[in-house]
């Protein structure tokens, strides 16, 4: 179903749809490409290391587009249906956030032909796949900004950037303007007609070869202006495109409909690390914090929102998670039931660790003795019970329970007829606890069947009067109107 698109900065909460309908059933893998999988050794740059070597700031290991290619069966083996995929165009790093090409896919990743057997691989699947748009800066070997290194004050793209003095200065001591002050990614003045007509061209290019969407790399950093311009164009050559921008804080205002779809919903992950993991807020304040940032935001906006716990920016979760799995699996638990669309990133499902930024960015692990298998099978259920429950993919949300003596949370989600409920209960603490279910009023009149865990013993007949959580342990029952 295509929806109505909004148009103006007019859009409130209140107005026509603006969020891509299909968001609201999707469930993100984010891929770093240099690090998922090798397929094509060919193309591999002169100083490639082998894989499964520690990741570093300027190291390479050989991944490619191909070996997305090669492992989409994997892919869609885990259920998730939208690729999120980090820079893949031309340029002198192994994140590739410095362009020296937006119109070229790396050499060391591939070529278009590559990216488009790869988008049409996807798209069998019925998997969409969205690009990292990085418009706010480039690289120094980037056509116009080395045309300015070469002729100076002189060179046709000088006002491409804001160059302070000439001749242009190395990026160990730059004299032009750049992104936090690191000299090699020069800012582009995206107020400039060219630089817009440029950055749109891009844009038009990579959506012809049927793109689902992009995400924004710190589009804060960009006047709105140019967002709601770009927006109109990426609604044009597709409504139905998903636009995310990465924003970390509050972002009401890039969300009003004139400009973006959703964004990285990291303040749903601190939320989470805070509660889960750093034990620095109990369930009622939890639950604040996530009210407060669902009250920002229109609804279809929140359904729509990228709810990662770890990302190329962070650290792995199991490493937060001092090793816990059960910590872990409890997240996942959370993640997959709450309101908005779960990101998973590359590796996390089966156990890889990694500090901060290059830690988190190492190679894939395929071979299936070194994976975690169990964290690997609970992920794919929990996925596929989001999957085949449109419940806890568009229901509405109430938390009807924040025990903070026993760190306990309960939520439901219900279906717009109201015939369908999905409960949720989650135990945090360090005790096993037990919630009384027969005096809430949604809990009658149904029938119960246990959803997670798996292994619960299928379908319940009688609706229990209780349940006892276990430490670091959570359930989801289904209820059915009789």
């Amino acid at each position: 179903m295509t929806l109505p698109i909004a148009a103006t900065s007019q859009t409130t909460k209140n107005s026509a749809q603006f969020v891509p309908a299909w968001v609201k059933d999707a469930v993100f893998y984010q891929i770093f490409p240099e690090r998922f999988a090798n397929g094509e050794p060919s193309n591999d740059p002169p100083n490639v290391e082998p894989w499964g070597g520690v990741p570093k700031s300027k190291n390479y290991f050989g991944g490619d587009l191909q070996g997305i290619i090669d492992h989409l069966d994997y892919i869609s083996s885990l259920g998730v249906n939208c690729l999120y995929l980090n820079p893949i165009f031309w340029s002198n790093s192994n994140h590739k956030y410095h362009a020296t090409d937006y119109l070229k896919i790396d050499p060391q990743f591939g070529d278009e032909e590559t990216f488009k057997r790869l988008v049409d691989e996807c798209h069998k699947r019925n998997i969409r796949i969205i690009l990292d748009g990085v418009f706010n800066h480039t690289g120094v070997e980037f056509f116009a900004f080395a045309d300015i290194k070469k002729n100076g004050a002189k060179s046709r793209y000088v006002k491409w950037y804001n160059v302070h003095s000439f001749p242009v200065g190395p990026p160990s001591k730059p004299n032009y303007e750049c992104w936090w002050g690191y000299g090699d990614l020069p800012k582009l003045m995206t107020h400039n007609p060219e630089v817009r007509k440029h950055l749109f061209d891009v844009t038009e290019h990579w959506m012809k070869l049927g793109i689902d969407g992009w995400r924004l790399d710190v589009p804060n950093e960009i006047p709105h202006p140019f967002w709601s311009a770009w927006r109109k164009l990426v609604k044009r050559l597709n409504p139905e495109a998903y636009i995310v921008g990465e924003i970390w804080d509050d972002a009401t205002p890039w969300l009003k409909g004139d400009q973006f779809d959703a964004v990285m919903n990291y303040r749903f992950r601190n939320a989470c690390l805070d509660f889960f993991i750093n034990k620095k807020t109990k369930p009622s304040q939890f639950n604040s914090q996530l009210k407060k940032i669902r009250s920002s935001y229109a609804p279809q906006v929140n359904y729509a929102l990228q709810n990662l716990l770890g990302s190329h920016d962070t650290e792995r979760l199991l490493t937060l998670c001092k090793d816990d799995r059960e910590l872990m699996k409890v997240m996942w638990l959370f993640q997959m039931a709450y309101v908005g669309a779960p990101m998973v990133y590359y590796g996390d499902e089966i156990g890889m660790s990694g500090g901060k930024d290059p830690g988190c960015r190492g190679t894939m692990i395929w071979d299936e003795a070194m994976q975690d298998q169990n964290l690997l099978t609970t992920m794919k259920q929990l996925i596929a019970i989001r999957n085949d429950n449109p419940v806890l993919r568009r229901g509405d949300f109430d938390a009807f329970l924040v025990d903070d003596v026993n760190s306990v949370i309960g939520f439901i989600r219900t279906s717009s007829d109201k015939k369908t409920t999905a409960l949720v209960l989650i135990n945090n603490g360090t005790a096993s606890s037990t919630v009384e279910l027969a005096k809430q009023k949604f809990y009658n009149k149904k029938n119960w069947r246990q959803e997670w865990p798996v292994n619960f013993g299928g379908r319940v007949d009688q609706a229990p009067n209780s349940i006892t959580l276990a430490p670091k342990s959570g359930v989801i029952i289904l209820g059915e109107k009789n």
